[in-house]
């Protein structure tokens, strides 16, 4: 079994871990910049190494990370989800170092990061996948030769992509014109690759995804699937668990599914696979080599703890679980409280945080690494903790939700919670009629005023009032 974990993460993740590798007696590696001096997953872990100034360079970093790893004894790297999780060098560098990556191989890495590999994967292993480009598309030319054979609207995706960047739908050929050539950037800038594919534009579908679980005994599990068709701009906003959607049918044949795909690649630990479900088609959409942001709602309805699983497997370990084993009970959501104003297009909202109180009670858990007091660095990701509920039914989950974002007392910074409020609120979602169209269909529901938060003036006005009568 793994003895010491570098954790190549920060946040509410490598908090996550941490607490993963204490119940396991595995000691704890955390690394940070600046920035993070004071953030939680430092104050948590065993030890605690400064990677310098810069904000974002020391987590990017693999061969400083990996040198840092045999430096201090350590035999497994977690790389967590964002940041070197699916970068195939850096898995691949651990390999010739002799330390554990806590994912799949670096071949599997490179071959499910790169689309158009992943597609011709899934095609051969006999798995549906959407009518587009058989490879890279050379240019332009033949982008558009190929848009008029398969039909508007198509999507142009950066091969290399991920996270939501990188994708542009286009109507019509102009569009495809003027979209193209942005794709090619944004996919360069950010993932340091010309190369897109092409996609039949799927309307208004069901994002489905099924977590998946491998040995490197050549076992594989599903936990069921996760619901993820709330979204902006490609971007998951609520994750439910498992999908109030599916059929029996569909459920048992997506779960099918996403073990044949995992073991036609000789997947091995934590991974997802992502389907689009239109109708009665599904289709499979990427496959995503890490542990996913929304892996606690699985947790919730399986019991089965994924991050724990994920150390069982680096260290060598079988599965804990054969899928005869594996049940579901209940519903449960996730609401990925983001630091951005909703009713300001959404724009980041960092800053210090002047009070939190955290929402509690039966079926609610808060995944998080922010405290009062705490300053949100503008350098990150804007999502500043994960608000999850569960309960035996639907309609229980949904009140559960609703009560659980009232409990919530966030102040300092603008948060996305009033608005997923408002989500809850619609009748549409509350019967479980919604898709990926459902929020920018639903342009009202950021029409509301959020009176439930006294203002900075009031709290400190409150506190002062307290403090004089000795509360």
């Amino acid at each position: 079994m793994l003895k010491k974990v570098l954790i190549a993460n920060r946040g509410e993740i490598a908090v996550r871990i941490v607490r993963a590798c204490a119940e396991m007696g595995i000691r704890s590696l955390a690394i940070y910049t600046e920035p993070d001096r004071y953030a939680l997953h430092v104050k948590r872990a065993d030890e605690a190494y400064s990677l310098g100034e810069d904000p974002l360079a020391g987590y990017l970093d693999p061969l400083r990370i990996v040198n840092l790893a045999l430096e201090t004894g350590c035999d497994a790297i977690h790389p967590g989800y964002g940041f070197l999780s699916e970068n195939a060098e850096f898995a691949r560098l651990c390999e010739q170092a002799g330390i554990t990556f806590i994912g799949p191989s670096a071949a599997v890495i490179q071959k499910m990061g790169d689309k158009t590999q992943a597609r011709d994967a899934m095609r051969a292993a006999g798995v549906p996948i959407t009518p587009g480009s058989a490879g890279n598309l050379a240019d332009v030319d033949e982008a558009l030769s190929l848009a008029q054979q398969i039909g508007y609207p198509v999507m142009i995706k950066a091969t290399s992509g991920g996270g939501g960047r990188g994708i542009r739908r286009c109507d019509s050929a102009e569009e495809l014109k003027l979209q193209y050539p942005r794709v090619i950037s944004e996919a360069t800038k950010a993932f340091g690759s010309a190369e897109v594919f092409m996609e039949k534009c799927i309307l208004h579908p069901r994002h489905i995804e099924v977590q998946i679980l491998a040995d490197s005994h050549g076992n594989v599990v599903h936990l069921y699937e996760r619901d993820c068709s709330i979204q902006r701009r490609n971007q998951k906003l609520i994750e439910i668990a498992p999908s109030p959607q599916l059929t029996p049918e569909q459920r048992l044949y997506m779960g099918d599914l996403a073990v044949k795909a995992a073991a036609a690649v000789g997947y091995t630990n934590a991974g997802t696979v992502e389907f689009l479900l239109a109708g009665n088609e599904v289709y499979f959409m990427e496959m995503n080599t890490r542990v996913q942001v929304e892996h606690t709602i699985s947790e919730q309805i399986t019991g089965v703890d994924i991050v724990r699983e994920q150390l069982r497997i680096a260290g060598g370990l079988t599965l804990s679980y054969r899928q005869e084993d594996i049940s579901y009970r209940g519903y449960a959501l996730q609401f990925r409280i983001n630091a951005e104003d909703p009713k300001n297009d959404f724009l980041p909202s960092f800053g210090r945080i002047s009070h939190y109180y955290a929402p509690g009670g039966p079926g609610v858990r808060v995944d998080t690494a922010i405290y009062t007091g705490y300053e949100i660095p503008p350098y990150y990701d804007s999502m500043c903790l994960k608000l999850v509920v569960w309960a035996l039914t639907w309609e229980e989950a949904v009140a559960r939700g609703q009560r659980a974002l009232d409990d919530m007392r966030l102040h300092g910074i603008k948060t996305t919670a009033a608005y997923y409020q408002q989500i809850l609120k619609h009748p549409d979602f509350q019967q479980a009629h919604f898709n990926t169209s459902f929020v920018p269909e639903h342009p009202e529901l950021l029409d509301y005023s959020d009176k439930r938060h006294p203002s900075e003036t009031a709290l400190a006005l409150a506190a002062a009032i307290a403090a004089y009568a000795g509360w």
